[in-house]
């Protein structure tokens, strides 16, 4: 079969990979659908590499190449002789971790047993630690890792379900932290505000108005106009970081209280060093963005000054429902197919063949009009 092999850094080819095979928990998907994460590009440019030896190092791509892509949907064409509720021609999304439960490890570690999947004592995943991604034209994934998508929900929307089951877990994690300031307390959050107006950013801001109700201020900061623009209309106040100062900005917007609860959800290393005049003092940080280069770390002094409650989170965690599939990707599915989080309009560029995908890391993800790219094999 034919794969985009990430062989170096900044070095993606075409060409031709070894079928996968059918291990008896698993099946084979003919790929449909991959979204281009900002994960994606931080491991084509070298900003990042999860795919670490039995010592923690990373190994490098010329000594194992990855294949990308680990937000994707796909159809059924071959099923192992233990998957008993799926069949071919079914239409599915992916968990793209591998986990106790899915890779029938019993008993689970302590994680899975705690539903924190993705910190699995033996994980791995697809299109990151060394896996192979989907993209690609099949992939093999273990059956527990497949929700059946809608009749009615298009391959596409069904690759965006894993990054909003990201932004369900990572919230998540944040309500549970010991903050002084929460959603529910005697001090209520009032003012938020999301570092960033990609994809991540924006069902941040659904997640919060749509599903969380949550009426108070959330502030979006970004460069780019055009994620901007879908802010004001998803009801969230944008700020043009290119035209007006964040800080002053904040300080006017929230009467000099600066705000609550900030997300980082832009991967850009200049947001640290601004934390210290956005936040109010034992503030919520939830760092989401990864692949942050170009700043010291003595930076953070001034953050940890405020006393901040930090929360870190990594992928989309949230335990298993009683089938063994994992819970989070359902509730993301749940609100992409009723369109209380609506996932297509930030869809700006599509590729048809895996010929074409080079296109999205060496030089859309720089386009002004570029927000999310989708490969479709449909």
């Amino acid at each position: 079969m034919k794969a985009a092999v990430l062989e170096d850094i900044e070095k993606m080819v075409v060409r031709e990979v070894p079928d996968p095979e059918v291990p008896p928990r698993e099946v084979v998907l003919r790929v449909k659908a991959v979204g281009v994460c900002g994960t994606d590009l931080h491991l084509f440019r070298g900003h990042g590499n999860y795919n670490l030896d039995a010592q923690g190092r990373p190994v490098p791509l010329r000594e194992q190449p990855q294949i990308l892509g680990h937000e994707f949907s796909g159809e059924v064409v071959e099923v192992g002789r233990e998957v008993k509720d799926l069949k071919a021609g079914d239409r599915v999304l992916c968990d793209q971790g591998r986990n106790c439960y899915s890779q029938g490890r019993w008993p689970p570690c302590a994680y899975c047993a705690s539903g924190d999947s993705h910190q699995c004592e033996r994980y791995a995943e697809h299109g990151i630690t060394g896996l192979p991604g989907a993209l690609a034209e099949y992939i093999a994934v273990p059956g527990l890792n497949c929700l059946r998508l809608p009749e009615s929900l298009p391959q596409e929307l069904g690759a965006l379900v894993e990054p909003l089951g990201c932004v369900l877990h990572s919230s998540d994690r944040a309500e549970r932290s010991q903050a002084r300031y929460s959603f529910t307390g005697e001090e209520r959050i009032r003012n938020i505000l999301i570092c960033g107006a990609g994809p991540a950013g924006l069902l941040f801001l659904q997640y919060l108005r749509n599903v969380k109700q949550f009426d108070g201020l959330i502030l979006v900061s970004d460069i780019r106009e055009k994620n901007l623009e879908l802010v004001r209309g998803l009801g969230g106040t944008p700020i043009n970081v290119a035209r007006q100062n964040l800080t002053e900005v904040v300080n006017e917007l929230t009467a000099g209280e600066r705000v609550h609860y900030l997300i980082e959800a832009c991967g850009n290393a200049v947001i640290f060093a601004q934390i210290p005049s956005l936040l109010r003092k034992q503030g919520t940080v939830l760092l989401y963005g990864h692949g942050h280069k170009g700043q010291d770390i003595g930076l953070w002094s001034n953050v940890l000054f405020l006393e901040p409650a930090l929360v870190a989170a990594v992928g989309a965690s949230g335990g298993f429902d009683p089938d063994g599939r994992p819970t989070t990707y359902r509730r993301a599915l749940e609100l992409v197919s009723s369109g209380q989080v609506r996932v297509q309009p930030f869809v700006t560029h599509r590729y048809q063949a895996l010929e074409e995908i080079h296109r999205a890391f060496e030089q859309d993800f720089e386009r002004p009009d570029y927000i999310k790219g989708v490969l479709r094999l449909e």
